[in-house]
């Protein structure tokens, strides 16, 4: 069998990762069950070894573990056994995390936009940190600590104002939906003070963050436009999420966890001196990203002419079956075929099975597969741990979810 070395570039550090291969407990999973295709297999050591490495590297900063990367419960549990917090955006995910173990305490309610209602049942629950980016969503929260007088000190509540950021250095930018500028920030952040809530910030630097200084830039911005302001207006910021960011390997190399972390540790050293805010991060496509392997079928192999250099190839999986992230293919996954490595190849078209026209996965970009390629052969899509069974459509033209199955933990 053989991965694609396709676009595969230079390492971005010293210690900066290659495309990784599915572990040996995967492997033997493949081999031995040949379930049917579509389906992802995970292996949990993989996750929890990332968890322990990127919790070594950021010492000083709680993790809360993005839910929406990959909600199994399998992947909660043990989570919540190794202390680690969560980050939520949903009534439903908060229910996934209470279900695994978690304390309330340990939950961030990072979504921006709430309603009513919502935040509502949250609070209930016990969820007291809340991110926002308007006045709107801090007058909800607001008039729903009120409302429960007597129940919630304003203070126990930690409110985080999301700030714009530009994802450079990103493959899959995310702050032009969420944040707000910093003079926003400030004025908010003054007016969630008045109500007596604790103050925080939080900012997302982009998914598959290439750039360890890319935290750098955004923490110098709280430092110098909100912290500062804030500080003359007499306030303290209590809080300063980080976001996530942290990349999964794909393709091309990425630094490892230890240069994120002596980046962002030297920046709030520098920043902040020695009596920082309280650190928060929400990694996920760090954490599970490399763990998982999909494998798939090819159902076809075609050419649209006959004076076409590249072939379509069409999996049993594509954007609606939970490769949404190749959209605009900013997601590049290692593919492994069961040819040997020294076939012949040629360019292809990688498009999945749907009747929509959208549901191509890869066409600018052109993967080398073989020439040998054909139908009923079972292809690996390496690095799928992350946002692929969260982004599978229910029933698609008929198809069904992404079938997920996950390793247990092997003895510590």
């Amino acid at each position: 069998m053989s991965i694609t070395a396709s676009a595969v570039g230079p390492a971005t550090s010293a210690a900066a990762s290659t495309h990784p291969a599915p572990t040996a407990r995967i492997e033997a999973f493949l081999e031995q069950e040949r379930r049917e295709t579509p389906f992802l297999v995970v292996d949990l050591d993989v996750v929890r070894d990332r968890y322990r490495r990127l919790d070594a590297a950021l010492p000083t900063t709680e993790l809360f573990y993005a839910v929406k990367a990959n909600p199994a419960p399998e992947i909660l549990g043990f989570l919540v056994d190794e202390g680690c917090r969560f980050d939520v955006a949903s009534p439903g995910e908060i229910d996934m995390a209470l279900a695994a173990g978690a304390r309330p305490s340990q939950l961030s309610y990072g979504n921006t936009m709430k309603k009513r209602r919502d935040i509502e049942y949250a609070m209930d629950r016990g969820v007291r940190i809340f991110s926002f980016d308007a006045m709107e969503e801090l007058a909800k929260i607001a008039d729903v600590v009120k409302s429960r007088s007597g129940s919630i000190d304003p203070p126990e509540v930690l409110v985080l104002c999301r700030i714009l950021c530009d994802g450079a250095g990103a493959d899959w930018p995310l702050s032009r939906k969420f944040g707000c500028d910093v003079d926003q920030a400030v004025e908010l952040l003054i007016n969630a003070a008045d109500e007596g809530f604790s103050l925080g910030v939080c900012f997302h630097v982009g998914s598959q963050q290439r750039n360890p200084g890319a935290y750098r830039a955004a923490l110098t911005t709280v430092a110098e436009q909100i912290s500062a302001p804030l500080a003359e207006a007499g306030h303290r910021l209590d809080a300063i999420n980080i976001g996530g960011g942290f990349p999964g390997t794909y393709l091309a190399g990425v630094p490892s966890p230890e240069d994120y972390g002596a980046a962002i540790q030297a920046a709030i050293d520098e920043l902040f001196g020695p009596n920082p805010p309280r650190l928060m991060a929400e990694p996920g496509r760090y954490l599970v990203a490399d763990a998982g392997v999909i494998q798939t079928e090819v159902v076809l192999v075609a050419r649209k002419s006959i004076h076409d250099q590249h072939r379509w190839v069409y999996l049993d999986v594509g954007l609606f079956g939970g490769l949404a992230e190749c959209l605009g293919e900013a997601i590049k996954y290692p593919i492994r075929t069961p040819h040997a490595d020294d076939a012949a190849i040629g360019p292809v078209v990688i498009a999945g099975p749907t009747c929509d026209s959208a549901d191509v996965l890869y066409e600018e970009f052109k993967y080398q597969l073989p020439m040998a390629l054909a139908a009923g052969d079972l292809v690996e899509l390496i690095s799928t741990g992350a946002y692929t069974t969260t982004y599978s459509a229910v029933a698609f033209n008929g198809f069904p979810p992404l079938r997920a199955y996950y390793l247990p933990l092997s003895q510590p």
